[in-house]
């Protein structure tokens, strides 16, 4: 006999065609954030570094939302407008994490984003660890 895996969605809160998380088990995966102040609806203003803040605020009130939190995020993916600007970037990525807990990423270019962003960040989070 074959166990199914009890599926779990978080719906857009934007009404748009995907989930903002779907949970399988003890994983959480989370669809990729831009750094959208949720108080003005709007890109946060000054560039990759302040955009990666807010992406990973959202990121971090989705997952307690969720019932996890950053520490439990074990794989990130990083989607940026301009290489050019990884290591601002990255900068302000690494203020959120504990340096011995850092989780596995991976960080492309891309062509573009949603809303012309200039960082969406994706990431896949267990459960209680």
């Amino acid at each position: 006999m074959t166990d199914k895996c009890k599926i779990e969605r978080m719906p857009s809160s934007m009404g748009y065609p995907f989930s903002t998380a779907v949970r399988v088990g003890d994983i959480w995966e989370l669809s990729g954030q831009i750094g959208l102040d949720p108080k003005t609806g709007k890109l946060a203003p000054g560039g990759v570094g302040p955009e990666t803040r807010q992406t990973l605020e959202n990121i971090r009130l989705v997952l307690e939302q969720a019932g996890s939190s950053m520490r439990n995020i074990i794989k990130v993916g990083v989607f940026l407008k301009d290489i050019s600007e990884f290591n601002e970037m990255n900068e302000a990525y690494g203020k959120f994490f504990d340096a011995s807990d850092y989780p596995a990423r991976s960080a492309v270019a891309v062509a573009g984003l949603a809303l012309n962003a200039r960082v969406e960040i994706e990431c896949s989070a267990v459960i209680g660890a």
